[in-house]
């Protein structure tokens, strides 16, 4: 008569019997394991080695990009005293703003309402 307490008739202890045997025959070998170990660490250094020149040629750019924006914000300066010294009697500027239209009136002509 079987025994109703015996491990071997109980279905998941035969489904974990068969995962390790499947996990016995699936183990790589030493040659492989050490192959696997080797490509992964030379693409780990072929990684850092990419990230290290791209950060060099970041550093390389940055006194470039700084004299551009330099030269920009030069120009930007020389736009603005431009602007401000021109008079604002000789040149009619319209600027818009956010709350609406406004135009600067000339001290020595006052307008009369009409």
């Amino acid at each position: 008569m079987p025994d109703s307490r015996d491990p071997r008739d109980n279905t998941a202890w035969q489904a974990a019997q068969q995962w390790r045997q499947r996990a016995r025959q699936g183990r790589p070998s030493g040659l492989r394991l050490l192959f696997t170990w080797l490509l992964f660490g030379i693409l780990m250094i072929v990684g850092t080695v990419i990230g290290l020149f791209f950060l060099l040629i970041g550093w390389a750019m940055l006194p470039f990009m700084r004299h551009r924006m330099k030269k920009r914000m030069e120009r930007m300066r020389a736009e603005q005293a431009q602007d401000i010294g021109s008079g604002q009697g000789t040149r009619h500027h319209h600027q818009q703003v956010l709350e609406g239209d406004y135009e600067i009136k000339d001290e020595s002509n006052p307008r009369r309402p009409d």
